[in-house]
């Protein structure tokens, strides 16, 4: 297009000159036309940007992350000349439409009207704009182009992606004993049982051996002293720009969906808290119970006001971590004080999993690890299948 406007430019000095040296009616006439032209160029842009159109539609507004929903769009001309050249751009940062070159153009005779059925893919959770972002116009030299951005365009809103994991390679060695002692639960808490302690939970009392001793008495369970895993996970969003809070935001989700799901098919209870003082502590213990957890998680937000150290603090001063068998913290950034809190559990017997989400390389913090405290990086390119 610069190439176009230079020889323009040429051909208006040597018709300058053509006119300066020897005159007449001919070079005349291509002085003025040469001088014209650009101005008629911009005019016809101008007539096309007023009186085109373009629709698209998509076919849910409520989508999952990866997920491949129809869409279309159509390119309309509803006047007596022709479009040279409309150009369309789409939403390319979060989302992207299958078997669509960008930047392609196309030509529309009077009242042609062009329809292209596909599908778009959204990368992230969120809610953002998808399908075409704006439209650039062309004169018939190409001498201009004009870019306009698209009224009404389209916005979804994308819940995360469920990742099914079979294999929890982070605590292989303790979640086939923790399935076994759950299982054993089932058969033996109404025939082993002990006197009532201060704090059991009522449902754990034993009614029948309380009226025979007189007593209460509660219900002994294998594995009563470390039974079950805590979850914690970071909603602190720790930037300004979409483009970059947005992947990891995302797959931190997916890592807990994964987590607890996987908890939850193994008859595993969990309790899950995270940074937002809103979100309230959730227990989860099967699979019918995780329906109403992933809604939850669908409309959490993330917020720079959340406070992850204090929150994580609060939820260890309760004491409840001793009683698991494994915590699971999900972060976004290597903490050397999170990791601090954890010595004590950890130095306690309880399996401790970092799971940091970065796009970052932290491989010093991932060597602190051991056998009860497990650091392990998961970035937004990682299958989680053979990461977690």
């Amino acid at each position: 297009m610069r190439a176009r406007r230079a020889v323009l430019g040429i051909l208006w000095l040597l018709s300058l000159a053509a006119i300066s040296f020897y005159g007449g009616t001919v070079s005349y006439g291509i002085f003025f036309a040469l001088t014209f032209l650009p101005f008629f160029s911009l005019l016809y842009i101008v007539c096309v940007w007023l009186r085109y159109k373009v629709y698209q539609e998509i076919g849910s507004r409520n989508i999952v992350s990866g997920q491949s929903v129809p869409y279309y769009f159509v390119l309309q001309n509803e006047d007596k000349f022709a479009f040279a050249a409309i150009g369309i751009t789409f939403f390319s940062d979060f989302s992207y439409v299958e078997e669509v070159p960008d930047q392609m153009e196309y030509e529309l005779l009077p009242g042609e009207r062009y329809r292209y059925e596909t599908s778009f893919v959204c990368r992230y959770r969120g809610e953002y704009e998808v399908g075409i972002k704006e439209v650039t116009i062309s004169d018939f030299l190409r001498l201009f182009r004009v870019r306009c951005e698209v009224k009404g365009t389209k916005k979804v809103i994308v819940a995360p992606k469920l990742i099914r994991i079979h294999e929890l390679k982070s605590i292989s060695d303790v979640s086939a004993t923790m399935q076994r002692e759950r299982l054993g639960q089932a058969v033996e808490q109404d025939i082993v049982t002990r006197e009532y302690v201060n704090g059991d939970a009522l449902k754990q009392i034993h009614w029948k051996a309380t009226a025979r001793s007189q007593k209460l008495m509660s219900r002994r369970m294998t594995g009563e002293e470390k039974e079950g895993v805590l979850l914690f996970f970071d909603t602190h969003r720790y930037d300004e720009e979409p483009e970059k809070y947005l992947p990891l935001e995302n797959r931190l989700l997916e890592t807990v969906l994964s987590l607890v799901l996987f908890l939850c098919e193994k008859n595993i209870p969990v309790n899950i808290s995270c940074s937002r003082d809103s979100f309230m502590a959730h227990q989860i213990n099967g699979v019918g119970e995780f329906g109403d957890f992933y809604e939850l998680i669908k409309e959490l937000e993330f917020d720079h006001a959340a406070d992850t150290i204090s929150r994580i603090r609060h939820v260890l001063g309760k004491g409840t971590a001793f009683d698991k068998q494994v915590v699971f913290f999900i972060l976004q950034k290597p903490d050397l004080e999170i990791l601090d809190m954890t010595k004590q559990i950890s130095e306690n017997g309880v399996i401790v999993v970092l799971y940091v989400v970065t796009e970052d390389r932290i491989d010093d913090f991932c060597a602190m690890s051991n056998a009860n405290r497990r650091i392990i990086a998961v970035t937004p390119q990682d299958k989680l299948e053979e990461i977690l």
